[in-house]
């Protein structure tokens, strides 16, 4: 079985690597959640947590599926 800490930083990952796919710099996406680039930088560094609904907003930024980052820890 995966840690938790694995499993979070697969999420880290997936969500940094659909940003960078997207061509979208750290202060890009932040500015489009209304937030300030630290704090994509802290999700990004696992500094932060995000919960459910966050996940989603920046998955929706992004342009990666919710469903299908879903799919990768199911």
């Amino acid at each position: 079985m995966v840690s938790e800490n694995a499993r979070r930083e697969r999420l880290r990952k997936e969500l940094r690597d659909a940003r960078k796919r997207a061509s979208l710099k750290q202060v890009e996406v932040a500015a489009m959640l209304g937030k300030p680039q630290s704090y994509i930088a802290k999700v990004e560094n696992g500094e932060r947590r995000i919960d459910f609904i966050e996940t989603i907003q920046l998955c929706k930024v992004v342009g990666l599926d919710p469903i299908q980052l879903v799919e990768i820890f199911t």
